[in-house]
This record gives C-alpha cells, sequence and structure tokens, in this order.
C-alpha cells in the first residue's frame, strides 16, 4: 500500500533556539524554560539590555560585538571585511584629496547598528 508524505500521525516537535526545550503545542512561540518569545508573539517587547550595548561598544573594532553576541562566523567577516575597508578607503582618499577618509566611519556605524539590533545567541538566563 503507498504511503503519502502528508501523515497525519507524523508531527514534528518544535524547539527553542536559544536552549533547544521542547515548545508547548499550545504556545509554540514562547518557551516555557528560558522565557525566549518569537518576535511576532504579541508580548514582544523591543527592549534593549546591557549585552546590546556593551556589544556596541565592543564593535568600535568591526566584529568584536558579533563574537561576543555569539556570531563567531559573522564577526570574523566583518574583522575582514574592516580590513579590507580601511584598504579601500586608503586607495580612494589617495585619489580624492583625503575626502575618501570619510566613508571609514560609514562602516563603523552600520556595523555597530547591526550588532545592536542582532539577535544575542549567548542571552543569560535568569533562575
Amino acid at each position: 500500500m503507498p504511503t503519502t508524505d502528508a501523515d497525519p500521525k507524523v508531527t514534528a516537535t518544535l524547539r527553542c533556539p536559544l536552549c533547544d526545550t521542547a515548545l508547548d503545542a499550545a504556545h509554540p512561540d514562547e518557551c516555557p524554560k528560558c522565557d525566549w518569545v518569537h518576535e511576532s508573539h504579541p508580548d514582544h517587547a523591543a527592549s534593549y539590555t546591557e549585552r546590546d550595548q556593551y556589544s556596541l561598544v565592543l564593535s568600535v573594532v568591526p566584529g568584536l560585538g558579533h563574537i561576543y553576541k555569539g556570531h563567531l562566523s559573522l564577526g570574523v567577516l566583518f574583522m575582514a571585511g574592516g580590513l579590507v575597508a580601511l584598504a579601500m578607503v586608503g586607495l580612494i582618499a589617495t585619489f580624492t584629496m583625503g575626502f575618501g577618509l570619510l566613508l571609514l566611519p560609514l562602516y563603523w556605524v552600520a556595523v555597530m547598528m547591526h550588532v545592536f539590533w542582532l539577535e544575542d545567541r549567548r542571552r543569560t538566563v535568569a533562575t
């Protein structure tokens, strides 16, 4: 007897993205263990924590704030991008009598804004 792909008996268990706890079927957008709440949940408040502020300060060196928040590969990418941006700005500044140096703060501000609003993978859980 052929089987169908849409078997009603098979249900996927949803897991919390932070602590990997099984989520309740009645409330799949909030975690009972670590207080994780999905962005679309009505109780989700856009509050900024001290970790967001620390990561913003660490991003004076592009990529350190991302590493602090648990995004290692993205942090390394931004560090390498910072070196490339520095080289490119130096080259552009050579041909524009130094006005190209104004582009470097734009890169820093963009990296800082990105890390400030980025989801924290290493959020501490209050017990």
